[in-house]
């Protein structure tokens, strides 16, 4: 089975353009991790949490046997005076590969910047989780880094993060790079597991989590919907596929580069009426996340449809919205933008932030073009992750660590001022 998932796997590669012209040097190997207790089938594996509206979270997890889809919380270790009931489901992916139990439980309600103890299955669970809520006052401290990947480089960027004392993680796509070699996403799983189970990740998907295949696989999306579910009900969406949420004093909104963007599109008519209904004085930060990005001045990826198409479609609606800043993956290395509008400086526009700097096993993009755009502040391909610091309502700090030889070294660092806070970018 593990050939046949391998052979399918490079063909998806070929098949979905991923053989790429450019050099991508430096990578290091894909790991393999196995489940900390094989024999027990309803040991809780690869455990991650995601926020849930104002004061929830959902816990998901997977078991190789059957058991009740159960969480039972407390703020004391080994105490548990809470409980909550969820749902389980399994996918079969080519007919080769069936996924253990997945477990999806909502808790709740929860007290801001609280660490509860939880355990998954119930009180005779074999382990103890803990998490942290975010605050509900200023500072916000958001870790983000896209293109993970499950090499040792994605291990050394997790220990670089988990370093940092960060509310929550964003993940701007391209999670596993399983592409369709599903134990992969199981390796993935165990790899973020230390993190995920103690601070909420909110991801979007990207390219490699399409996983579909002409003739063998017609669903796209199959494992990432499965494993990753994201709270898109609660902001009004119809899809996993894009959502937003909110932090104390954030909007965040999560699109979706691989599913219909165009004007009149179901996106596109969601991403309209949900920025009209922000409350800038609840929320005085708005965020967007792609995967594809809309400003690149590294050769990988350009003239791509996701990007160029999608820019097209959408920019204006974040520039009239007055979005502060817009996260994107997809290219491995770092970049900076100025606030842009329609290729130009904009005081007005998003400050764009290109982040697939993960640790996937294809390496790194090491080549840009040439003169460097005066919209591009700072870019290097290097491996590391970005912190967001939200200080108030009008001043927040971004500096970009990088990882390379394994140590933290800050490489960019700027203050951002909220577009709310220039009265001549008022909506």
């Amino acid at each position: 089975m593990v050939k046949v998932l391998g052979l399918v796997a490079i063909l998806l590669s070929v098949l979905a353009g991923t053989v790429l012209s450019y050099d991508r040097p430096g990578t290091r190997k894909n790991l393999v991790i196995h489940p900390s207790n094989e024999d027990d089938p309803t040991s809780p594996d690869q455990v991650h949490i995601s926020l849930v509206g104002p004061d929830k979270m959902r816990i998901s997890w997977i078991t190789q046997g059957s058991i009740m889809p159960t969480v039972v919380y407390g703020t004391v270790s080994g105490k548990y005076e809470s409980s909550a009931n969820g749902t389980s489901s399994t996918y079969h992916y080519l007919l080769i590969y069936r996924s253990g139990q997945i477990h999806d439980v909502v808790i709740g309600p929860l007290k801001p910047n609280t660490v509860y103890y939880y355990k998954c299955g119930g009180p005779n669970s074999t382990e103890e989780f803990s998490l942290r809520t975010p605050p509900s006052k200023f500072p916000i401290k958001f870790a983000v880094s896209g293109d993970l990947g499950t090499s040792e480089w994605t291990k050394s960027t997790l220990e670089h993060v988990s370093k940092w004392d960060h509310d929550v993680f964003i993940l701007p796509g391209d999670l596993s790079y399983a592409n369709s070699y599903q134990p992969l996403w199981d390796t993935f799983g165990r790899l973020v597991q230390p993190l995920a189970s103690q601070r909420p990740w909110m991801v979007t998907h990207g390219n490699h989590e399409l996983e579909k295949i002409p003739i063998l696989h017609h669903h796209p999306f199959t494992a990432y919907n499965q494993r990753w579910r994201m709270p898109f009900e609660e902001s009004g969406s119809t899809s996993n596929l894009y959502y937003s949420f909110n932090v104390y004093g954030v909007h965040i909104i999560m699109l979706g580069s691989y599913t219909d963007f165009e004007p009149g599109s179901e996106q596109y008519q969601w991403l309209e009426n949900n920025l009209k209904k922000i409350d800038r004085k609840t929320t005085p930060w708005v965020v967007a996340v792609v995967h594809a990005p809309w400003y690149n001045s590294n050769e990988a990826h350009q003239g791509e449809k996701e990007s160029v198409k999608m820019k097209e479609s959408m920019e204006t609606l974040l520039y009239k919205a007055r979005v502060d800043l817009v996260f994107a993956g997809h290219v491995h290395a770092y970049e900076r933008f100025s606030r842009v509008y329609q290729d130009k400086f904009d005081k007005c526009g998003p400050v764009y932030i290109n982040i697939g700097d993960g640790g996937n096993l294809e390496g790194l993009a090491r080549k840009y073009k040439d003169p460097n755009p005066e919209i591009s502040l700072f870019r290097e391909a290097n491996f590391g992750h970005g912190q967001l610091v939200v200080e108030n309502a009008t001043h927040a700090h971004w500096e970009w660590q990088r990882n390379d030889d394994e140590v933290s070294v800050q490489k960019d660092s700027v203050w951002l001022t909220s577009l709310l806070a220039d009265s001549s970018c008022k909506i």
